[in-house]
């Protein structure tokens, strides 16, 4: 730890930021360059810690420091704190390193008590004026240090208004203010059960304490976990003399962009107010005027503000946030920092950036965040239209959609085709949900978390989703669901907001995504510089279009199980899994080959001269079956219907049907697993059922030859999932071989070099990988499976049930289905990559899981050297972006230690 942890603004600069906090550097920056900041100085964030680690305690030599730090800025301004004669008066202002705005504490005017206000009055000429800061000090004061909520000054505030007969607290006499101050300081007693000290010394201790302590406070605890900000940072606390806005017509305050933050135009965007201090400018209480109008009543100042804006962002090469004081006649610069911007104008900006040269193309990449390509990708709602959010989920999938509600995918579907616009509700999703999913507008659950079956396919569909709406009961079976007061049926208006987590009640106005020249500009930069391939996750045509116009360089993973949920289809795949027999079986498969067939064949075509990863069937076989708790309802329904009868004709179908429904759930039940995830699933099904796996391959052969025919140039990649032994891939790819000859034939077989290899989601697989890639030509990491089996976690129960309190209570640091545990499983994947490249140098490796989208994740992959990622269309450019980010910044380390 530093010995000094006090530096005047003059001591500091740019460079010490996770020391001196972003506020404070900036202001040390700004003092050095000779612009008209108001003096003052920082105490550290090591200070803070140091104040943790005490058990908040602030120690003697620290308070030294700070007095002293005073005692030099008196010398400066000629003025005495806590003198009676021309007092000085400070700001006690947070700084953390992360910009964290409006989280943690402030306080003004802190100096003023019972004495000083009198020597204020008399320097300035303006007692009330002195009066009003004193009022305001008391208040901030009582809130911030003493933990006295707002609405008790506020309930006095409004007391005195009534009294005095006037609407607002600017129309408050000099007697009046002076009633208050009493009034305030008697509320300071009855609530913190203590005086207001008049000790300005004393004051500024307990000020600074506060502003430690509020490093802490929920607000800021709860900024630092969605922006993924370390506790560990503290803030710096910056001392800075007061300058005052609110001293006649001459003064004034405001804040200033150098560009406006909500498109990104080379523009000045702010407010201004004479005769204010800062707060009233975002009170509300009066209306600012346009930062343009300061130009007419005070053409000097607005000359050095303008200077001032330019230099500043010339300086710290981005768009400023600019906050200002004019003190009769004369412009300070309180406070600059990196301005807030919404996704459209960070992209516009980082752009023409490089094209003022200001900054290159490189820091523009490494400038663009994931929450900006979220916003621009996916339709937006009108804001201004939102009313009623009835409640509020787990953003799960971004993007905002408005539809109908319908609480079954039968009705979905039916409803769709009718050219109606639907929202699907569940309490959980399920595979036989897919074909409801495809045609609604948006999904929300009532169960499961971000990696839930919902959120997984509706990121990979690019539809709307939120999941896990607790406070939402949603009933299926009477078509209702309850939030809070709120009932809505089935065909009443909703929105969501898969962006926030927001649910909605009626018919929201949407704004379309469209990608903008700015956009495709920075993804062609990110192209020119990532090493990472980036591949899409897609199981339609519809999905690889998309994919392909966002620029995916091929399909990474295509899911087969999700072609097979379509009304059309699982009757179907029901009877080829109830077959009694090897005949029967195949009987099924033969009307389910041509239907694969016209899946691969059109993924093959979408994806032209683009290698198409295809995953062979892989799930528990039981979920493309009937619900068995449904089976049983429908049979007891049929029983009493049986027992109403009166027809001899009516009975005897009613018994037939209940014994063809019993015939169902014997079948059904002797499928079920204990647990399904480890059953029976993956190539365990190819190897019991060859002829499952045999006719899939075909399919995809055959739609391979049809290509080849038609001059489309096809790269096939066949995965084989869930190998745990290389006996089970080596059986498998023997497969593959032997119906690519049969399909092929020796001719064709010779223009279509496809690869086999395998998911490797099993910690086994990864652990014995050296032996598997003996017969495999590449490795992908379905990073979903290979998590939960590393740690042990059934990815539902958990987000449902433990998980939340691990993240809270600092168990985990990060949700391992969201980002990947690169200490456990990137061991695993580690270990893996390494083997099999000593068998196989040049074997493809990549991950295709929820990681593959995910910006830490990525990075990781390029730092362990993967070949690709694999991610959900809408998340392509994201992962592009995110490539080249893990490039330049391992370059740049790279790049360091060899100049050390």
């Amino acid at each position: 730890m530093s010995t000094k942890r006090v530096f005047d603004f003059t001591e500091g600069d740019g460079e010490m930021r996770s020391l001196l906090g972003g506020k404070g550097a900036n202001l040390a920056e700004m003092t050095r360059a000779g612009l008209p900041v108001p003096p003052g100085y920082t105490i550290t964030t090591e200070a803070c810690l140091h104040y943790f680690k005490r058990g908040d305690l602030m120690d003697d030599s620290l308070k030294c420091e700070i007095f002293e730090a005073m005692e030099r800025l008196e010398t400066q301004k000629g003025q005495r704190f806590g003198g009676p004669q021309n007092p000085l008066l400070v700001s006690v202002r947070s700084g953390s390193v992360t910009s964290m705005p409006g989280m943690m504490d402030t306080i003004l005017n802190l100096g003023l008590n019972d004495e000083t206000v009198q020597g204020l009055a008399d320097t300035t000429g303006n007692a009330r004026f002195a009066f009003d800061c004193y009022r305001r000090l008391i208040q901030m004061f009582g809130n911030v240090v003493f933990g006295i909520e707002h609405h008790y000054f506020e309930n006095k505030l409004s007391m005195l208004l009534q009294k005095e007969e006037v609407n607002q607290e600017q129309q408050l006499s000099e007697e009046a203010l002076r009633q208050l101050i009493e009034i305030y300081k008697e509320c300071v007693i009855e609530q913190a059960g203590r005086p207001f000290p008049q000790d300005s010394r004393q004051q500024l201790l307990l000020a600074v304490e506060a502003v430690f302590k509020s490093w802490h406070n929920p607000r800021a605890k709860y900024y630092r976990k969605i922006n993924h900000i370390s506790d560990k940072q503290g803030t710096a606390v910056n001392i800075q003399s007061m300058v005052f806005g609110n001293t006649g017509k001459t003064s004034g305050t405001g804040v200033l962009f150098t560009r406006n933050p909500s498109t990104g135009a080379n523009e000045l965007f702010g407010e201004f107010l004479y005769n204010a201090q800062g707060e009233d400018v975002v009170a509300g209480i009066r209306t600012p005027l346009p930062i343009a109008q300061l130009e007419e009543g005070m053409p000097e100042v607005y000359e050095q503000l303008i200077t001032a804006a330019k230099q500043l962002e010339q300086h710290f090469k981005d768009m400023q946030d600019i906050e200002f004081t004019v003190e009769q006649g004369k412009l300070y610069i309180l406070q600059t920092r990196n301005g807030k911007r919404n996704a459209q104008a960070a992209v516009r900006l980082a752009v023409e950036l490089v094209h003022e040269q200001v900054i290159t193309k490189n820091e523009a990449i490494m400038r663009i965040e994931a929450s900006h390509l979220d916003q621009l990708l996916h339709r937006g709602l009108d804001e201004s239209k939102v009313q009623n959010v009835l409640a509020v989920g787990l953003a799960a999938s971004p993007g905002a959609s408005t539809g109908q509600l319908v609480f079954d995918t039968e009705q979905a579907v039916e409803w769709s085709k009718a050219g109606k616009k639907v929202i699907l509700a569940r309490p959980e999703t399920t595979p036989e949900d897919i074909q409801g999913m495809l045609v609604s507008e948006g999904v929300f659950t009532s169960r499961g978390g971000l990696t839930s079956h919902a959120a997984v396919v509706a990121r990979g569909m690019g539809r709307s989703c939120v999941c896990g709406c607790e406070a939402v009961r949603i009933d299926p079976v009477n078509k209702v669901m309850y939030a809070g007061s709120s009932v809505l049926s089935e065909g009443d208006w909703i929105t969501l907001d898969g962006g926030t987590g927001r649910i909605i009640e009626g018919k929201v106005p949407l704004r379309e995504a469209e990608m903008s020249r700015e956009l495709e500009e920075i993804l062609r930069w990110s192209d020119e510089v990532r090493d990472l391939r980036v591949l899409a996750n897609a199981d339609t045509p519809r999905d690889a279009a998309v994919a392909r116009r966002l620029g995916a360089e091929g399909i990474g993973l295509c899911r087969t199980e999700h072609m097979f949920f379509s009304p059309a289809r699982l009757p179907v795949v029901q009877r080829m899994i109830l077959a009694e027999s090897i005949d029967e079986r195949k009987a099924a498969l033969e009307k389910i080959l041509p239907m694969q067939q016209s899946d691969f064949y059109e993924l093959f075509k979408s994806m032209s001269g683009l290698p198409v990863t295809i995953r062979l069937l892989d799930p528990p076989l039981h979920e493309f079956l009937p619900n068995l708790d449904e089976l049983h309802e429908q049979k007891l329904y049929v029983e009493r219907q049986e027992q109403l009868a009166v027809l001899a004709e009516e009975k005897k179908a009613l018994r037939a049907e209940r014994q063809q429904i019993s015939e169902m759930i014997q079948k059904v039940d002797a499928l079920q697993e204990k647990n399904p995830m480890l059953g029976q699933r993956g190539c365990r099904v190819g190897i019991v059922y060859p002829e499952i796996y045999d006719m899939q391959i075909e399919a995809i052969f055959k739609a391979v030859s049809r290509c080849l025919d038609e001059g489309v140039d096809v790269i096939p990649e066949l995965m084989i999932p869930l190998v745990g032994d290389v006996t089970e891939l080596k059986v498998m790819r023997e497969l593959v071989d032997r119906v690519a000859l049969q399909v092929l034939g020796k001719e064709k077989i010779r223009y279509c070099p496809y690869k086999v290899g395998t998911m490797i989601e099993v910690p086994r697989a990864a652990l014995t990988a050296k032996r598997i890639a003996a017969h495999a030509d590449f490795f992908s990491f379905g990073t979903n499976d290979l998590t939960q089996m590393t740690f042990g976690y059934s990815r539902d129960d958990a987000e449902h049930k433990f998980l939340a309190h691990y993240l809270d209570h600092k168990i985990l640091q990060h949700n391992p289905f969201q980002v990947l545990d690169t200490e456990g499983v990137g061991q695993l994947i580690e270990l893996a990559v390494a083997s099999g490249r000593s068998v196989k140098p040049r074997i493809k490796t990549g991950i295709c899981g929820e990681h593959g989208g995910d910006l830490k994740s990525i990075f990781y992959c390029h730092e362990i050297g993967l070949d690709y990622v694999s991610c959900s269309p809408y998340r392509i450019p994201l992962a592009r972006i995110a490539a080249a980010q893990a490039a330049i910044h391992y370059q740049k380390e790279k790049d360091i230690t060899a100049a050390v």
